[in-house]
């Protein structure tokens, strides 16, 4: 697949990378990662990665901004997304072809081509997969693809913390590192927290709710963010700060929208992503995302996630 890939690119001169909607660190890394490697490679060729700008992403990359006459004969490759309603910017259908490259489970097998690798810590880890196969056959890598592609993995493996990273995640990691760029500076950026969301934070740690089976719960309503001048992409970045708890199985936060409650699941162990699918949603076995439209179905949520951890 990944032979398949590279000859399809080279078909192209025009190539849109696209990403999923509320964007984390690796949908960023993978595709922007993607864009510097073809843009060092191929420096004939026109590449854009496109969507809508996360503030709190903006020192990753900011992205293009293109007219939708640019899509005609374009080669379009969609990073770290599952199904076709996660995807930034519906005009990824207005391509010539279009390549998925994803390492959630394929339950939306959309594209010409699909490569799919769930064994995967991140997006970003098969973006650089790809590069090394290629740099036989001219893929090249620079500096910014791997600052970019290093936060991706750094991001979707918690800082190598979750049981997704393996000998291979750290073997790239290890590689990354060799080109230039700021570790420390990159880390400062991606971990650092406006002194709102610090509160907000603290008030997280103080009012969850532990429930049985080692289940906890989080509720941010819109009230409440209101009085931490908290936005929703904002409060989404501390869904990490209860794996320290002792004895917790799996967690949910609740995260109320103008029009939807998003529904963040953690665990490390139960499988939960088969819950989110029961919710709109899916994702990892550990790490998974879903969408309710009052308070009152947050029971249900939690009574699932009950159910899993006994």
């Amino acid at each position: 697949m990944k032979e398949k890939i590279l000859e399809t690119i080279k078909q192209y001169e025009t190539i849109i990378v696209h990403r999923h909607v509320r964007p984390d660190p690796d949908a960023y890394g993978s595709q922007g990662g993607l864009v510097e490697i073809l843009k060092e490679s191929f420096p004939e060729k026109k590449i854009y990665a496109v969507g809508n700008d996360e503030p709190t992403l903006q020192y990753m990359r900011i992205l293009d901004v293109i007219d939708d006459e640019v899509y005609k004969g374009a080669l379009v490759i969609v990073c770290d997304t599952a199904n076709t309603e996660r995807i930034c910017d519906s005009r990824y259908q207005m391509g010539d072809r279009l390549i998925k490259i994803d390492h959630h489970p394929n339950v939306d097998p959309y594209g010409d081509l699909v490569w799919v690798d769930t064994t995967a810590s991140s997006c970003s880890e098969l973006i650089y997969d790809f590069y090394l196969f290629g740099k036989d056959q001219g893929l090249k890598l620079n500096d910014e693809a791997a600052r970019l592609l290093f936060a991706g993995i750094v991001g979707d493996t918690g800082r190598f913390l979750f049981p997704s990273t393996t000998e291979k995640t750290f073997a790239y990691a290890g590689e990354l590192i060799h080109y230039k760029f700021s570790r420390p500076e990159l880390f400062d950026k991606m971990y650092e927290l406006e002194p709102n969301i610090i509160k907000l934070k603290g008030y997280v740690l103080q009012n969850f709710e532990f429930h049985k089976n080692g289940v906890a719960v989080v509720k941010l309503t819109k009230e409440l963010m209101k009085e931490f001048q908290a936005r929703p992409a904002e409060a989404s970045l501390l869904v990490g700060v209860l794996s320290d708890v002792k004895d917790i199985k799996a967690w949910v936060f609740f995260i109320e929208e103008s029009d939807q409650i998003r529904v963040r699941l953690r665990s490390k162990g139960p499988v939960i992503n088969e819950v989110a699918r029961k919710f709109n949603g899916g994702g990892h076995p550990l790490a998974a995302g879903a969408s309710i439209y009052s308070w009152d179905q947050t029971a249900d949520v939690i009574n699932e996630l009950n159910k899993v951890c006994e």
